[in-house]
């Protein structure tokens, strides 16, 4: 059976989503957890989107294909679901940096991470030191001078659209680069932090904190709101454009189509673009 976990954790105690040997990492964690309560081993886990180490997520997605004695395990002797069973068990053994928010059986043809019409990304910045919240320190930025909001907005919309992001990405060998960036905005929330949010299909690694590192430096005053696009078009990384901390980004959202059209879009997101 194909089961969709959703899950949340915070990052900052983890070296990334992805297994790393001799590191604490989201996906060991969960796959620590699932082969014991499911008295079985090799267990993979696919994951929506592999978040760096140190950004946190809301609304990760993920799904594991477990046999029938797996499931049967975990489920014990009460009459319950296999879903409910593994939820209550696996609620008891993660540690409390990651939540998990539900156990589904997971639609025909649903694949976690090539399903996916979108991931969502929240960046936050306080600009403000007079307002500054200790207990936002593992989640907010601080900088020292206050942002031009309006004008970090300009710059970052003129970027979006179907594109070669290569300069704001870590080149891996035979990648594509190419993305839709969907929605890349900047406002002032009510408390007072500027929060960004970025949505494109899918996303390279370093992708959302170049993006940022790209216009924040535009909210500073040093550099014009056209100077990301113009990094963009050149098509190389820029070494003034800074990858930012990774403690302000959050995964907040991966979106999915309709049950009948999950195949199709996995199809569709296996196929490379140029």
């Amino acid at each position: 059976m194909r089961l969709r976990l959703d899950l949340a954790y915070d990052g900052g105690g983890f070296a990334g989503w992805a297994a790393q040997p001799g590191l604490r990492t989201v996906e060991g964690e969960l796959t620590s957890a699932l082969e014991t309560i499911c008295r079985t081993s090799g267990v993979r886990v696919v994951v929506a989107g592999r978040t760096d180490a140190g950004v946190h997520a809301a609304g990760q997605v993920c799904h594991v294909d477990l046999p029938p004695e797996a499931l049967e395990a975990a489920r014990g002797r009460r009459e319950r679901s296999p879903q409910e069973a593994l939820l209550a068990r696996l609620r008891g053994v993660l540690p409390p940096d990651v939540a998990l928010h539900a156990v589904t059986r997971a639609p025909e043809g649903f694949d976690a991470r090539f399903s996916a019409l979108q991931r969502r990304y929240r960046y936050l910045i306080g600009d403000d030191p007079g307002r500054r919240d200790p207990l936002r320190r593992h989640d907010v930025v601080a900088l020292r001078e206050p942002l031009d909001v309006a004008a970090m907005d300009e710059a970052a919309t003129a970027m979006l659209g179907l594109r070669d992001f290569a300069a704001f990405c870590k080149r891996r060998e035979g990648a594509t680069t190419t993305r839709t960036l969907l929605e890349h905005s900047w406002r002032r929330t009510e408390d007072g932090l500027v929060e960004g949010r970025v949505v494109a299909d899918a996303f390279c690694h370093s992708m959302v904190r170049a993006l940022v590192g790209a216009v924040v430096p535009v909210g500073q005053g040093r550099q014009g709101t056209g100077w990301p696009l113009e990094v963009l078009t050149a098509g190389v990384r820029d070494p003034r454009v800074k990858v930012m901390p990774a403690h302000g980004l959050s995964l907040v959202e991966v979106s999915y189509p309709d049950d009948d059209r999950l195949a199709a879009r996995a199809r569709e997101a296996r196929a490379r673009r140029d």
